[in-house]
């Protein structure tokens, strides 16, 4: 039927696959930005037989394309009951409708020649949805390394370490070999020669600079005085963004290589694609589980500075904002990154106050107290208090003994004149 549209998910993308017009018009319905999934490279997966025929007769006639699951799209999934496969996680079905309008949802299609029947075009399709996602990824890291303030080559260069100097030349190779599958439309067993060992270099390199983050946050775990705490602080914010940068690039470069090796094994071993597909999600999601554990901790140790340094607003209110400063600088940063990488779990520390915010709270507890304003200092600590007290009471007696020492001067003025 012209109107029938196959729907495939795996989590991260939609694959929307059936007769261009009723593509294009249930994308548009929806209200659906999309890209070309690339049929066409699933004829690599089929065999000979009547049966492949029909298959390779449905690529031909057939448009995909391809969408990022954002929480709009996917809602897509439960509105038309996708079914979800316990094997291979994909959720998929069929829907058929008449003038580009969905009217109901049927579990599989009949024929040989849809995606959903054959297990062996399910599992390239998937193939490609995971290398899609990937890219998408890959593009939205480039952006951000776009945008920050130290760009991620200038931070490689610049620096002497013979780890970060090795992944300069790796992301040559990898860059290369993106190319030649560009133009090519493979990766042949000499292009993957070329790659297949990169991957040890940017893992040491990922280790080297979650190690540089981890090293800032136990820095600031053992300060306490606020003003080894700005120093620390302003450090960490001259720092962070410089290993984001360079863990940014290492999840682009494992990513463009898991692209790479998608490829590969969709030409010399189709049959493994859907398990090499699994093993690669599980290890990408490791990946960003200690990359979002490491800035976590940052980011934790971050706010507990700010914490303490808006405690000590008006004793040290210089020093305080500066702490402050720092932390909502590396937050905003660490945010940024998780966003750019899919990191989606929100931050679970508190929230710095902003040194403004902080300072305008002791100011109001001021005013409503009056005389008694001193007593306000009570809500900034046992600490703050006492010193409040020591400086209010050494201002009372600097007062008391002025006066005395004025009013004896005037009565010693007022002998001479007699």
């Amino acid at each position: 039927m012209d109107d029938e549209i196959q729907l495939i998910s795996d989590g991260d993308g939609l694959a929307v696959i059936g007769n261009p017009t009723a593509v294009e018009r249930f994308l548009v319905s929806e209200g659906l930005p999309s890209k070309d999934l690339g049929l066409q490279r699933l004829r690599s997966v089929l065999s000979t037989g009547a049966g492949v025929a029909q298959a390779g007769s449905e690529i031909a006639a057939n448009s995909g394309r391809w969408v990022k699951l954002s929480k709009e799209s996917a809602r897509l999934v439960d509105k038309y009951g996708l079914r979800t496969s316990s094997k291979s996680g994909l959720s998929s079905g069929v829907l058929k409708g008449k003038n580009g309008q969905i009217k109901g949802f049927v579990e599989f299609a009949k024929g040989p020649g849809s995606l959903l029947t054959n297990p062996a075009l399910l599992a390239g399709a998937a193939g490609i949805m995971a290398q899609l996602a990937m890219q998408q990824t890959m593009d939205e890291i480039t952006d951000y390394l776009a945008t920050i303030d130290e760009k991620v080559d200038d931070v490689l260069r610049a620096q002497k370490d013979a780890v970060l100097a090795d992944m300069i030349g790796v992301d040559l190779v990898i860059e290369e070999a993106m190319t030649i599958r560009e133009q090519v439309g493979r990766v042949s067993e000499v292009t993957w020669s070329k790659v297949q060992a990169t991957s040890v270099t940017i893992a040491r390199t990922q280790a080297y600079a979650l190690r540089q983050l981890d090293a800032l946050a136990e820095k600031m775990e053992h300060k306490t005085k606020i003003g080894d705490l700005a120093k620390t602080s302003k450090e960490a914010e001259s720092k962070v963004q410089e290993w984001l940068a360079v863990l940014a690039r290492c999840f682009q470069l494992q990513d463009a290589i898991a692209v790479l090796e998608l490829d590969r094994v969709l030409d010399a071993s189709p049959e493994e694609l859907d398990r090499h597909r699994l093993g690669l999600r599980a290890a990408r999601q490791n990946r960003l589980e200690l990359i979002s554990r490491s800035t976590e901790r940052l980011m934790a140790r971050m706010d507990a500075a700010a914490g303490v340094a808006n405690t000590k607003v008006l004793l040290h209110p210089t020093t305080s904002r500066a702490v402050v400063h720092s932390s909502d600088h590396v937050a905003i940063a660490v945010v940024d990154f998780h966003g750019r990488l899919g990191i989606e779990r929100g931050r679970q520390a508190l929230e710095a106050r902003r040194w403004v915010d902080a300072a305008a709270e002791v100011r109001d507890k001021v005013l409503e107290t009056g005389a008694e304003g001193v007593d306000a200092a009570r809500h900034l600590g046992n600490e703050t208090l006492d010193r409040a007290r020591s400086v209010t009471g050494k201002l009372s007696s600097g007062i008391a003994e002025r006066a005395l020492r004025r009013r004896g001067n005037d009565e010693e003025r007022d002998r001479k004149a007699e």
